[in-house]
C-alpha cells in the first residue's frame, strides 16, 4: 500500500513540475507583445509586418506552453 501512495505522490509531483512551463510561456507572451509596443512606438510603418511577426513569437510560445501542459496529463492520467 505504501508504495502505491508513493507513485501516486510522484505522479502528482511531476505533474506539478510539468506545469513550470505555463509561466514561462506566459513572462514570453508578454515579452513578446511589449516587444510589438516598443517597436511600432519607433516605426509605425511597419505595423504589418512586426504584428505577423508578433504573431509567430505568440504562437511558439503557447505550443510550449501546451506541450508543458500535455506532459502534465500524461503524466498524471497515463
Amino acid at each position: 500500500m505504501d508504495t502505491l501512495l508513493f507513485l501516486t505522490a510522484m505522479k502528482h509531483l511531476g505533474s506539478g513540475l510539468a506545469t513550470i512551463s505555463l509561466a514561462g510561456s506566459g513572462v514570453g507572451i508578454g515579452y513578446v507583445f511589449g516587444s510589438l509596443i516598443l517597436a511600432y512606438a519607433r516605426n509605425p510603418s511597419l505595423e504589418t509586418k512586426l504584428f505577423s511577426y508578433a504573431i509567430l513569437g505568440f504562437a511558439l510560445s503557447e505550443a510550449i506552453a501546451l506541450m508543458g501542459l500535455m506532459m502534465a496529463f500524461l503524466i498524471l492520467y497515463g
